[in-house]
């Protein structure tokens, strides 16, 4: 006998596809979430007590709860349970029809299964007599699609979005390869820019955000800035004037580089068609490409190349930053944007599988072979030679997920110089190239083969009579070694 009502856990923390909507700005105190099979409601409190008007219902432990539509439905680890596959996809139907907004879909996958439970029809037996199917994530996304009729999008591993309207789909698409970029400094000083640096402020964020000019009615100072300069090309002369021309070309180039990631990865299930894109999007197509077909050509190509293991090998080559390895380029996550768009697109094709992996630090880019690794290492910045956490590998080829938890683990990996992972103007990046140096001046890098995990690492720090404190490198005393430069 299937017993169901067991599957329901207390949760210490929001749910991973709760968490995930949040963090995506799917949920958020503008919306009305409905958690279907919300268990013994732990995710409805959280986010209740966050202000977010979230309400609950589950067939064993919340019978009596409302059900009924919201922006926003939650089918967090529910299909994963139902033994029946039948009932599994009405659960799935049903879900989706009290979606205004979007359904998120949540289930365990096959990296979670545990060798020792019975097969039982197409998932297992647990020892606490309940179902469980586990999914690979692209067995998850296809069921979906195929249920719905509609194409999910990757939140993270086991975790999925289904749009109600496709321009709402493709804009949040399209977000995830825009990253916030800083203002431009204001050089010199101009009367007319300062008089009027309000709606100037308007115009240089929208320009920072699109990589164009925007059009008069795409700015709620639009009319204003009309009035005052004549145009908004006028406008713009005047904000170019005082920063430089520089840095706006700049910012235009990677909106440019950011537009056809997004198409390049739009072939991911099917591209959409031009008037299927929100009418924002359409107004970037037109300003940076001329033409939706010549983007989508640019796109393609970019697709391609991606697909050519000595394109990207030689892509990797070349990148401004990143540790280059024999058989692959490591960089930190929060500058990927910065590698050439091959690679980005490289990585990409994974991110449409999994989604975001969360507390990723470290991108492994395969030179080689089609695979992408997301590492974990949640102290990078702290610690001098953080200890991997978590790694998610994503064979692009099997499209098969591979997670490896560290955090029990007695003898992590660890990293070293960690300067090589990050662009030259990263934070804290002196403070890494000047441990290493002081680390390779001391002999401690003679075997690197030797030195990958924690415990070989600390052996040999003892034996050398030395401590690494914060990013310095001091003998057993607690005496700082003398630094590169020092005198």
């Amino acid at each position: 006998m299937i017993l169901r009502d067991r599957t329901a856990i207390r949760r210490p923390e929001i749910s991973r596809p709760v968490r995930a909507a949040l963090k995506d700005g799917i949920v958020s105190p503008a919306t009305a979430v409905f958690d279907y099979g919300c268990g013994l409601g732990d995710d409805v409190r959280r986010l209740q007590e966050q202000g977010i008007n979230a309400f609950g219902w589950d067939p064993a432990h919340q019978p009596n709860g409302p059900k009924t539509q919201a922006d926003v439905v939650n089918l967090g680890y529910v299909v994963n349970v139902v033994e029946r596959s039948d009932e599994r996809a009405a659960s799935l139907r049903e879900a989706w029809g009290y979606a205004r907004s979007v359904l998120v879909v949540a289930a365990r996958l096959k990296a979670d299964a545990d060798e020792r439970f019975a097969a039982y029809e197409d998932g297992v037996i647990t020892r606490l007599q309940t179902f469980q199917k586990f999914y690979e994530q692209h067995e998850l996304r296809d069921w979906i699609a195929n249920t719905l009729s509609e194409p999910p999008v990757a939140a993270a591993p086991g975790v999925f979005y289904v749009f109600r309207d496709e321009a709402a789909r493709e804009s949040f698409i399209a977000s995830r390869y825009r990253r916030r970029i800083a203002a431009p400094r204001i050089r010199l000083s101009d009367k007319l820019f300062e008089e009027h640096q309000g709606i100037l402020s308007s115009l240089m964020e929208f320009v920072m955000e699109r990589g164009r000019l925007p059009e008069q009615d795409e700015v709620g100072v639009g009319a204003d800035l009309v009035g005052v300069f004549g145009s908004v090309k006028r406008a713009f002369q005047v904000v170019r004037r005082v920063t430089g021309p520089e840095q706006w070309e700049a910012i235009t180039a990677e909106r440019r580089n950011d537009l056809l990631v997004y198409l390049a990865l739009g072939r991911f299930p099917r591209r959409p068609k031009l008037s299927s894109i929100p009418a924002l999007l359409r107004r970037d197509v037109r300003a940076l490409f001329g033409t939706y077909k010549t983007a989508c050509a640019a796109g393609d190509g970019l697709l391609f190349a991606a697909g050519d293991m000595a394109r990207v090998d030689a892509a990797c080559k070349e990148a401004p930053f990143g540790k280059l390895m024999p058989t692959a380029l490591y960089v930190h996550a929060d500058s990927l944007h910065r590698l050439p768009g091959v690679l980005r697109v490289y990585e990409g094709c994974a991110r449409v599988l999994t989604g975001d992996v969360e507390g990723t630090t470290i991108l492994k880019l395969r030179r080689h072979e089609p695979k992408i690794s997301y590492l974990s290492y949640p102290a990078f910045d702290a610690d001098a030679h953080p200890a991997l956490a978590n790694s998610v590998r994503v064979d692009l080829r099997s499209f098969h997920l591979k997670h490896r938890d560290f955090t029990e683990s007695a003898d992590p990996p660890i990293l070293h110089r960690k300067e090589e992972f990050v662009p030259d103007d990263y934070p804290r990046r002196e403070s890494f190239a000047l441990l290493t140096k002081a680390e390779e001046d001391a002999g401690l890098y003679a075997n690197p083969e030797r030195i990958g995990n924690r415990e070989a690492w600390r052996a040999l720090l003892l034996a050398r009579g030395l401590v690494v404190d914060g990013h310095h490198l001091k003998n057993a005393a607690g005496k700082l070694l003398p630094r590169p430069g020092d005198a």
